[in-house]
């Protein structure tokens, strides 16, 4: 058992360790440990005596998808080493030039260096891709003192990619060796191994990492980094003549007699010689045997230690485990040597069987007394056993083994806990948490407009952010692999009645391959739109730059160049295109609001067409911003939510994830979430007067400010909890906010503090606005971190930064009702559905009492952590600091003050914020009243109004009656209360306590009596209440700008067809002061606005709705009183202005008329 280290030094600790150190421990990411390998095996080679050089290049994409990133990060490190990294065009180009690096020391020219090792890098598809340039490369071998490494991504579980993804038998088809680590810890001795199994044997070898073992982050030891690698002597195996490395003028038969005869074989023999394989446990008379490897060893290990399986079992039971290192070709003589008199061989390994096939093949021809029984992914009956589909939890290996285990020993507790494991199977089953937290686009995605096609047309989806729009109701489907985008049309457009189709290709994705696609369209004379979102960055895996010069004029010229029928530019900035000269002059720019209008003349036009929608990408302007390397317009949105009518056409528009919804008194409205919003003002587009701009100023600084040092200096601190196991800690958010950080700030801290850190972040695709979880896993011993992954059940503490990820499936599982404390983010930012659904249940109370249920119920702390962190700190990115802080201050985290705070510091990321949000945190548990007097010197006495849900109907009357007063005088509230007066008196009279009825009219008759004219609109931007929350939201020097389209100036807008919306600047305010005046005239023959066809549907829905509530309360029965108040609710659903208003009145009087039909019988 490994012994706890001697705690660090606070002030010992740098980020740059991960690099730098040479022995101890040191704190990195999968991708870190990935990036460290050309480093250490630099070094190695230096201190060997050989000068040789490194060179990297591949193709990004998850779970690597941050691999370049890092390496371009750390390129420091790789010059001094004379490491050259360069990033592929794509994966094939990418191996090519790999391939070269084992030529060096053939060219004619000669090298100062001995050799150079190259690392290829890319995701299990970019292995299919690149099968041709691989397997030629691999075949003619590599240079002896050079060697390949091909580091390979694989996506079991579909995390985020298009299809669950296993490289391995890809792989072992081209005779290319797979080592398979099983954590972050072997990434480095692994990868070390692989490039001298290379130079050795001629192979290029295979580095196989998974989304569970490379997305993580943990204490790595150094100490297997400097172990001797041997190679084999001539006595243990023998070479053919010549040897088995590339050379000049080889002969392609030549070459397969020593890749088939020679390479594989010479791998067994490193493998045998480095004891790549192991017995990892054994036993005195050994029955029962486990081979497993990769990420499924960690399973197996812990759903050991979870069955109670300790050595002194495992002896009773006669159980040996194997660690494969080497999963193909797997090494005869260690496996059969491991099983050699065992009854039984259980193997566990995700995926389609590898190990299971060799094993199966090399023990085939052993006397049936001699071989034993082999079951992986069937038993001995043939019936399944472990899944081909997915990958695996240690509780389904866990439930595989106990079963196994039946036919060798009976103990209670290995029963107990299958029946544990069992039962949470069954619930997980049915298990269907009560919302879903779907990944999205970004605030301000280019994506969100650039993807809308128009009506009763049809898109084919492609590879990148955008593949997400297959969600989104946008007539759009059928992805195909990375740059095979429209192709598929190719072979259906003969014969299927649609006529035309467009499809999406990323700007990466052109750059890859998809300009091919663009190539083949035109070859084959198919009717297709490509639109080339032009983002300017590689968004889906971090928002690198495509790896090249690719500017807008170019790909305009090269689209050109390949013959296609039409081409237009459309961006958001087409003043910068005032020069135009490099960009071909049949080619037209428009500003983007134009897509509708050109999508639609594309499919007018025969041939290929090609849309080039220029807009950088949302989440890199952000970070762009940061960096003072983008422009950052000192502009705002900011809805009115009197004026707004909860219509969402602003979503609409949009697409737009910062309009979020707000319950008010007088339904569901809209308002900007300032911290989320990128500035894409898309939303302004919604036919809508409600939206204003604020031009200069800023938001204001609503944080505490100086009182910080005052308020929170003295809080006492409780005492660290003590921890002699692994300590488990589930964090759930959402994509974009820092969900990750806080996973990391833990494990930098414990490292500090000597103990040992593993945490999976679950992420993928999620990271965009969706379900991000961070497994944290902290303890005092190494062997105990066996698995990144929580396993069901094993919760020791719920950190629910966002309640809608806590609930689902993956987080949910982990949690245990006698054991999950939770620390939960009570305010429930908004699913990204809403975008789509105006109506959807946001199921806030059955999300929070599914939260309530799965945990300890003496052990459950709410806190109002998104508006704390708005209010005290200015921005809701603090929540999920904030969240630490209060779960620290209760003694729920395992690490002291000091490293937590430092770790904070070495982070280097909003230090000060950060270290505040967790400061306030911890005054949130420790002193309330002091926060609430701190939140009411901010605020003021204020307090929102109580959503009218949750009041009786006089209240909801009595509001309303007052607002109609105001809208226009007394009798018309006299009007509305008499109307009101019958509905109740019937209700009454016919359903006895029920008020559902009276409510619904109440709602809906103050909504047609109270439409909203020019008076009315002017009257709520002008009443005080509009002018008090700007002043609450925004400080400085600004101007005030409105975007309307005021029925009585005529104009259509060219882009859209609707009413032209105008922007008028801050004298409009005066002007809408002077006009509310005029309110008195509304509806009679002086209303110069009454006259607009919107204002008489207006006021024909009044006399409808009246003459509606005079048939019910006429014809009102037991019977029909659920239709009744279906009908009378018809004109809650009738909201906007002008053509959208319009459009719901049609939709409302379809369902009035089947109503009264159904009513009339």
């Amino acid at each position: 058992m490994t012994q706890q280290p001697k705690p660090l030094q606070h002030k010992d600790i740098s980020l740059s360790d991960k690099y730098e150190l040479e022995e101890g421990v040191a704190f990195m990411t999968g991708l870190q440990a990935l990036t460290r390998i050309p480093i250490v095996q630099r070094r190695r080679d230096k201190a060997a005596g050989l000068k040789t050089a490194g060179f990297i290049s591949g193709y990004r994409g998850s779970p690597l998808g941050g691999y370049d990133a890092e390496l371009m990060r750390v390129n420091k490190y790789l010059e001094d080493l004379d490491i050259k990294f360069h990033p592929g065009l794509n994966e094939d180009l990418a191996a090519t030039s790999i391939w070269g690096t084992q030529q060096v020391n053939l060219m004619p020219g000669g090298s100062d260096y001995d050799g150079v090792f190259g690392i290829w890098y890319g995701k299990a598809p970019g292995v299919d891709r690149a099968i041709d340039a691989l397997r030629h490369a691999s075949a003619h071998g590599t240079a002896p003192h050079g060697g390949v490494l091909a580091i390979v991504g694989d996506d079991h579980g579909c995390k985020s990619s298009t299809l669950a993804c296993q490289s391995d038998h890809v792989l072992a088809s081209m005779i290319i060796p797979v080592l398979y680590p099983s954590s972050i810890n072997e990434f480095v001795e692994y990868g070390l191994l692989g490039i001298e199994m290379s130079r050795y044997s001629g192979c290029w070898v295979a580095l196989k990492v998974t989304s569970e073992t490379v997305e993580t982050t943990g204490t790595v030891d150094l100490s297997m980094e400097s172990q001797e690698i041997l190679q084999p002597n001539a006595d243990e195996f023998s070479m053919p003549e010549g040897g088995v490395h590339i050379r000049l003028n080889d002969v392609p038969r030549e070459i397969d007699d020593r890749l088939q005869n020679y390479k594989a074989f010479a791998c067994h023999a490193f493998c045998r010689k480095n004891k790549i394989d192991k017995t990892v446990m054994d036993s005195p008379n050994p029955r029962f045997g486990i081979i497993t490897s990769g990420k499924s060893y960690g399973d197996v290990m812990q759903a050991l230690v979870e069955l109670g399986i300790t050595e002194e079992v495992a002896a009773k039971i006669g159980l040996r485990v194997y660690k494969v290192g080497m999963v193909w070709p797997l090494e005869p003589l260690g496996v059969q040597n491991f099983v050699q008199g065992l009854e039984e061989i259980l193997i566990v390994e995700e995926k389609r069987e590898m190990i299971e096939y060799q094993l199966k093949q090399q023990i085939f021809n052993w006397s049936s007394d001699h071989r034993p029984v082999v079951v992986g992914k069937y038993d001995e009956n043939g019936e399944r056993l472990l899944p081909l589909e997915n990958d695996q939890s240690v509780g389904l290996v866990a439930r595989v083994i106990a079963k196994r285990l039946g036919h060798f020993y009976h103990n209670e507790k290995v029963e107990a806990r299958l029946k544990f494991f069992e039962d949470r199977k069954a619930v997980m089953d049915t298990y269907e948490p009560p919302m879903l937290r779907k990944p999205f686009y970004c605030a301000g995605c280019p994506h969100n407009t650039s993807t809308k096609v128009p009506e009763n047309s049809f898109a084919m989806a492609g590879i990148g952010c955008h593949y997400m729009v297959q969600w989104m109701d946008r007539h759009s489907a059928l992805p195909t692999h990375m740059g095979g985008e429209g192709i598929p049309w190719i072979g259906s457009s003969a014969f299927t009645k649609q006529k035309h189709i467009f499809t999406n290709l990323g700007d990466g994705t052109y750059f890859h391959s998809g300009s091919l696609a663009i190539r083949a369209a035109v070859a084959s004379k198919i009717n297709i739109t490509y639109k080339i979102l032009y983002n300017d960055a590689v968004a889906m895996t971090g928002g690198q730059t495509v790896d090249g010069d690719l500017p807008v004029y170019r790909v305009a010229q090269q689209v050109v160049s390949e013959g296609v029928t039409r081409v237009w530019i459309l961006t958001e900035t087409p003043e910068n295109y005032k020069d135009r000269s490099l960009i071909p002059s049949e080619v037209e720019i428009l500003d983007r609001d134009y897509l509708d209008t050109v999508a639609k003349l594309c499919q007018e036009t025969k041939g290929t067409t090609v849309i080039i929608y220029d807009q950088t990408c949302a989440a890199e302007k952000r970070r762009r911003r940061r960096r003072g390397e983008y422009p950052d317009p000192a502009k705002r949105v900011l809805i009115n939510q009197a004026v707004c009518e909860g219509c969402g056409d602003c979503s609409d528009q949009s697409n737009c994830v910062a309009v979020q919804p707000v319950e008010t008194e007088f339904g569901r409205k809209r308002k900007i979430n300032q911290s989320a919003c990128n500035k894409d003002f898309s939303c302004l587009k919604g036919f809508c007067p409600s939206f204003v701009t604020i031009e200069g100023g800023e938001l204001r600084k609503t944080k505490a400010g100086n009182s910080f040092d005052d308020v929170l200096n003295n809080i006492p601190q409780p005492k660290v909890m003590k921890i002699d196991k692994a300590y488990n800690i589930m964090v759930t958010g959402i994509g974009g906010t820092g969900v990750t950080t806080i996973g990391a700030l833990l494990g930098i801290a414990a490292h500090m503090e000597g103990k040992f850190c593993r945490n999976l972040d679950d992420a993928g695709l999620a990271q965009k606005g969706g379900e991000v979880l961070s497994h944290v896993r902290i303890s005092p011993v190494r062997d105990d971190l066996r698995t990144g992954h929580i396993i069901a059940g094993g919760a020791d503490l719920l950190l629910a930064c966002d309640m809608v990820s806590a609930v689902g499936k993956t987080s949910y599982e982990t949690l245990h009702a006698e054991r999950t404390r939770a620390v939960i983010n009570i305010e429930n930012t908004p699913v990204a559905d809403f975008v789509i659904n105006n109506e959807i249940n946001l199921n806030h109370e059955q999300v929070s009492s599914t939260l309530v249920e799965a945990t300890q119920a003496d052990s459950q702390y709410f806190v109002s952590a998104t508006s704390l962190a708005l209010t005290l700190l200015g921005d809701e990115i603090a929540t999920n600091v904030l969240m630490l802080g209060f779960a620290w201050q209760k003694g729920l985290i395992p690490v002291g003050l000091e490293a937590i705070e430092r770790a904070i510091t070495l982070n280097g990321v909003a230090i000060e914020m950060n270290l505040q949000a967790f400061a306030y945190g911890r005054l949130a548990v420790h002193d309330s009243k002091k926060l609430a007097e701190l939140l009411r010197s901010i605020l003021g006495d204020s307090t929102p109004e109580t959503n009218e849900s949750v009041d009786g109907l006089d209240r909801i009357i009595a509001k309303r009656i007052a607002y109609l007063e105001d809208y226009q005088n007394r009798a018309y509230a006299e009007r509305y209360k008499s109307v009101l007066d019958r509905v109740i008196k019937v209700e009454n009279e016919t359903m006895g306590r029920a008020t559902t009825l009276s409510k619904v009219v109440a709602q809906s008759y103050h909504k047609v009596l109270a439409y909203k004219d020019e008076y009315e609109v002017a009257r709520l931007y002008t009443n005080g209440d509009f002018i008090k929350e700007l002043k609450a939201q925004f400080s400085g020097n600004y101007k005030v700008k409105f975007h309307m389209a005021p029925p009585i100036l005529a104009g259509t807008d060219q882009a859209t067809g609707r009413p032209k919306k105008r922007t008028f600047g801050p004298w409009m305010l005066r002007a809408l002061s002077l006009l509310a005046r005029f309110k008195y005239l509304r509806g009679t023959a002086f209303d110069i606005f009454g006259y607009h066809h919107d204002r008489k549907a207006e006021r024909a829905l009044i006399k409808s709705y009246e003459t509606d509530v005079r048939f019910v309360v006429q014809n009102l029965t037991a019977d029909n009183y659920e239709l009744c108040v279906e009908l009378l609710s018809l004109p809650l659903a009738i909201k906007g202005y002008g053509p959208v208003k319009a459009a719901n009145i049609e939709k409302s009087k379809a369902s009035h008329n089947t109503l009264m039909a159904q009513l009339s019988l």
